[in-house]
């Protein structure tokens, strides 16, 4: 056992010594990149990017609510992310009354700082190889895929549990290279985060779903945060005697921009990638599964969008709404373009050909024999699963009267011997659901949503892969309208009012009638045939796929070791701190058409159309326009920059990602990806996978100049 473990070290030792034209490199093992990185025109050590020892880089950078990237740039705790990122916390504090989703927002002292109850910001502390541990009484040979499973579930929390009660920190232990390595990771984790400021949407999200993921862009994707802790420094949740953090490391930022082949490195919380993978799962996702989600995600948008541009109550309801369908429906649609444009599919498959190949060339390479031709059968097997997943939770789980009834479920199940605390903490939560619910609830829009959803459901799926609901649609009711209609009129989850009176004289003998009402009839109907007839069976499916993937990945790295040693050989991101790193520079995605590396307010200006909400300009952005009123903001060419590009590789998790220069400075927050190059996911090329990233210096001009916010400016670090 020690021996293939030690085998397995090497050859992760030696992918680290690989050329890094991409990558994802976890900051503890940037040692084995230093040299490049330099070469590359860095001017630091990676000491100061990650130590244990000794503040550094990392301790300047989070994981943002959950699921975007931060980074603190003052030494009160000051923390800038994208826009987007913050969305939902400026609408969820946005009215009628007090529209911060188009106004902005800006506290202009320390007291009007806003409240986000839930919001965390998590900090990596450190992190440890723990690959023995958790592999102790695996035998590669001889161990099956269950059984692994088990004795390496049982490993983990044993070494997880050692490890809490020994911190005060968050512990979780991570599997790196398709479950080949593991890694324990420290965590603080900060409870109390305010809104500080946002730009309007018509800057943080100027060119809205048009723009998304297009280059050239001239998007100020920011908003600005502030973390709290204790009075006597430590995470804490909410308290108005929390006061801001001193961090052991603020980014200083710098005003000199970016130039064409600048050294430049990133810093965030890539989510997840499958750059391993055979083509025949490539082949699957570009052209069987995402097809489907745009398709279903496209219609679901054309009919917020009718809604959205007749009422702004509805905009702001269902600003957040469409902003989360939307980003992977453009997604998406490039992914499958880009897969299809670079023959992605054709050249994974050319690999796994060269990769059997070289396996029939050893006996000790038989755990690779036949594996691609494992893949091509349990991928076939796994299709319609895959399929019945999708439809589900593009369609039935985008109708909100039924995902709304859902979280009554556990009411309606409460019976005369069921403690009367527990019902009432039931009421509560019901009632606090409502309350969130109808804030940004538009009924009409619901309605064609639910029509659409259940006839594409129906049309698509074939009948022993539709709920029993879905069949008795189409057996018992004149059309889906006519369902619809009936489910809309009877259920009581589409009335506010309703609902409290209920809750209000509820008693456990009520809980029939609230398991009776349709919308949750409707949940439960086709959850209920979910799990007994497609998820355990996709599970099962998934669970060997995952096994076969682990030995294929084993099989890569010692097949690339041996064959193309310029191959790096990066672990796919899982939501845990990495590094990426790569140079300025502009790109030619076709024939005859070359883009720069940045854009300027020019291009805002160009694009203005007051028509068009996504591309109005305020009245105060033109002013500073016209008048060239800059300040030290202004690039040396006398302009405005707004965004640039370079060659780093990131993915979603890496919004708000700060993106730094040679020197460690920060020059912009990482927001984007280019269109042609969504497939970096899955395929990576360098030639068009770029990155996005807002100026900082627009960031410092809008806060500043626009905003009036000359409070945050003056407390961060500025180099000029």
């Amino acid at each position: 056992m020690k021996k293939i473990i030690l085998s397995l070290f090497i050859v992760v030792s030696l992918a680290f010594n690989l050329r890094a034209d991409e990558g994802m490199w976890i900051p503890m093992l940037l040692q084995n990149n230093e040299q490049e990185m330099q070469e590359m025109g860095m001017n630091i050590t990676v000491e100061d990017i990650y130590s244990i020892n000794h503040s550094s880089m990392k301790d300047a950078v989070v994981l943002f609510d959950g699921g975007c990237t931060g980074e603190i740039v003052s030494d009160k705790g000051l923390l800038l992310t994208n826009h987007h990122c913050g969305f939902d916390w400026i609408q969820y504090h946005s009215t009628v009354e007090h529209d911060y989703l188009t106004n902005g927002f800006w506290a202009m002292s320390q007291e009007e700082e806003l409240v986000c109850p839930g919001i965390t910001a998590v900090m990596l502390k450190s992190m440890e190889d723990v690959t023995d541990r958790v592999l102790e009484g695996v035998d590669e040979r001889r161990t099956s895929a269950e059984e692994r499973a088990e004795i390496v579930a049982n490993n983990i929390d044993k070494i997880k549990a050692e490890a809490e009660a020994n911190t005060d920190y968050q512990v979780i232990i991570r599997s790196f290279y398709n479950g080949n390595k593991y890694y324990m990771i420290y965590n603080e984790v900060f409870r109390d985060v305010r809104l500080v400021g946002a730009p309007p949407s018509n800057i943080g999200k100027f060119g809205g779903d048009t723009d998304n993921w297009v280059w050239p862009r001239h998007t100020g994707d920011f908003s600005v945060f502030r973390i709290y802790v204790s009075p006597d420094g430590k995470a804490a949740d909410y308290s108005e005697n929390n006061v801001p953090y001193k961090p052991n490391y603020h980014f200083p930022i710098s005003l000199k921009g970016v130039d064409e082949g600048d050294f430049t490195f990133v810093f965030g919380y890539p989510a997840r990638t499958n750059e391993y993978l055979p083509a025949v799962a490539v082949n699957q996702e570009a052209n069987v599964i995402y097809p489907v989600n745009v398709d279903l995600r496209g219609k679901i948008l054309d009919i917020y969008n009718k809604y959205q541009e007749k009422d702004p109550k509805v905009r702001i309801q269902y600003a957040s709404k469409h902003a989360h369908l939307g980003n992977g429906w453009k997604k998406w649609m490039g992914v499958v373009e880009g897969i299809n444009n670079f023959k992605g599919v054709e050249k994974k498959y050319d690999f796994d050909k060269a990769f059997t190949k070289w396996a029939y060339q050893s006996r000790a390479r038989g755990a690779y024999l036949t594996l691609i031709d494992e893949f091509e059968k349990i991928y076939a097997e796994y299709e319609p699963y895959r399929l019945a997943t999708t439809y589900l939770s593009e369609t039935v789980l985008n109708i909100e009267v039924v995902t709304f009834a859902a979280s009554f479920n556990k009411l309606s199940k409460v019976t005369k011997d069921t403690p009367q605390e527990e019902i009432e903490k039931l009421i509560e939560n019901a009632r606090e659901a409502t309350n969130v619910f109808f804030k940004d609830y538009h009924q009409p829009i619901d309605e064609e949503v639910a029509a659409m959803a259940l006839q594409e459901y129906i049309n698509n799926q074939p009948a022993d892969f539709r709920p029993e609901l879905l069949n008795t649609i189409v057996e018992k009711y004149d059309n889906v309208q006519s369902y619809v209609d009936e489910l809309f009129a009877k259920t009581m989850f589409t009335s506010e009012e309703d609902i409290n009176k209920f809750l209000d004289k509820f008693k456990p003998s009520k809980a029939k009638k609230l398991a009776q009402d349709p919308a949750l009839m409707a949940y439960n109907n086709v959850m209920d045939f979910y799990e007994k007839n497609v998820k355990t069976k996709a599970i099962e499916l998934n669970n060997k796929i995952n096994n076969m993937q682990r030995v294929f990945m084993r099989g890569q790295m010692e097949y690339h070791a041996e064959v193309n040693p310029d191959k790096m050989m990066y672990p796919d991101a899982n939501f845990t701190l990495r590094v990426t790193y790569g140079k300025v520079g502009g790109f030619s995605p076709r024939d005859a058409v070359r883009y720069k590396h940045y854009t300027t307010l020019d291009g805002i200006m160009q694009k203005e159309n007051p028509d068009i909400y996504d591309y109005v300009v305020t009245d105060r952005l033109r002013e500073l326009y016209e008048t060239k009123d800059y300040g030290r903001y202004a690039d040396k060419d006398g302009s405005m920059h707004v965004a640039f590009i370079a060659g780093n590789h990131t993915t979603g998790g890496n919004s708000g990602s700060p993106i730094l220069n040679a020197d460690g400075h920060l020059l912009g927050l990482n927001f984007d990806r280019t269109w042609e190059g969504t497939m970096s996911d899955l395929i990576y090329d360098p030639s068009i996978c770029k990155n996005i990233s807002v100026d900082i210096r627009y960031v410092l001009f809008i806060i500043d100049k626009y905003a009036g916010a000359t409070r945050l400016i003056e407390e961060m670090t500025i180099i000029e």
